[in-house]
C-alpha cells in the first residue's frame, strides 16, 4: 500500500502576517527539494499586507527571505483544494471547519504531534514573544516533516 502524499499544504492563522506565513516559509525552506505547494491564508486577513517586520526579520536571520509575502483571505475553495490544513489555534480549526465542513478531516493543529498547544499570536508584542512563537512554529513544522 502506498502512503498518502500531501501535495498541497495550507497554513491558517488570523491576519496572515505573522504565524501562518512564518510556518509557510519554514516549510518551504525545509521542503525546497520536494514537489509540495505550501501556502497560507488568514481567517481575517490583512489582505495585501506584507509580513510583520519582526516575524520577517527573524526568518531573515535564519536565511529565509519572506519579503514577497502578501496576506490572503482564507476561503472555502482553498480549504477544499488543500491536502492538509494546519491551523495555529483550536478556534481556527473550528472556524475553518465551519467554512468548509467537508474538508474538516484534513484539518489539524500545527502542534498536533507535540503538546497540541495553541500557537499564540505575537502581533504587536515584543521581540521576545516573536522569538518564542517562532520557536514553537519551528518545532511544529519539524514534527510534521516525517509525515510529508
Amino acid at each position: 500500500m502506498v502512503p498518502y502524499v500531501f501535495k498541497r499544504i495550507l497554513i491558517v492563522c488570523v491576519g496572515n502576517i505573522c504565524r501562518s506565513p512564518t510556518a509557510e516559509f519554514i516549510f518551504r525552506d525545509k521542503l525546497k527539494h520536494r514537489d509540495i505547494h505550501i501556502s497560507s491564508a488568514g481567517l481575517k486577513a490583512l489582505v495585501g499586507r506584507p509580513m510583520d517586520d519582526q516575524a520577517m526579520q527573524i526568518l531573515k536571520e535564519r536565511g529565509i527571505d519572506a519579503a514577497g509575502h502578501r496576506a490572503r483571505q482564507l476561503n472555502a475553495t482553498m480549504l477544499r483544494e488543500a491536502d492538509l490544513v494546519l491551523a495555529m489555534e483550536r478556534d481556527h480549526l473550528a472556524a475553518t471547519s465551519r467554512l468548509a465542513p467537508e474538508a474538516s478531516g484534513k484539518m489539524f493543529l500545527l502542534d498536533k504531534w507535540q503538546d497540541a498547544d495553541d500557537v499564540p499570536d505575537p502581533y504587536r508584542q515584543s521581540r521576545q514573544v516573536f522569538e518564542h512563537v517562532h520557536a514553537m512554529i519551528e518545532r511544529g513544522v519539524e514534527s510534521w516533516l516525517r509525515y510529508l
